[in-house]
């Protein structure tokens, strides 16, 4: 499954969806699909969002279609990476007061 992220401010972002829900839920969110947030809201997301990533930017958030035990050595892909663009369509999102929307694609 993926997850399209849309804002009138900032491009769309498709993620695959077990990385978005834990996103989601990282933005203080219930991670449910399809859903989203009032433009009032995006800040205080952004914000959950934000500090989980300076939490843990190292955590490894990974895409998985098997056990996680299949991953070779090198190939998780951290928090930090995966949440950046989902960090970037919130933030101008908050600039230009626009709600976000998600939806399976």
């Amino acid at each position: 499954m993926l997850i399209t992220f849309e804002t009138k401010a900032y491009a769309n972002i498709t993620m695959f969806g077990d990385v978005a829900v834990t996103l989601i839920k990282l933005m203080g969110h219930s991670g449910s699909v399809p859903s989203a947030l009032l433009a009032d809201d995006v800040p205080n997301a952004l914000a959950h969002l934000k500090a989980a990533v300076e939490a843990q930017p190292d955590q490894p958030l990974d895409a998985t279609n098997g056990p996680a035990d299949d991953a070779e050595e090198g190939e998780h892909i951290s928090l930090a990476h995966r949440a950046l663009p989902l960090i970037e369509l919130l933030t101008a999102a908050a600039a230009a007061h626009e709600n976000v929307m998600w939806d399976a694609s």
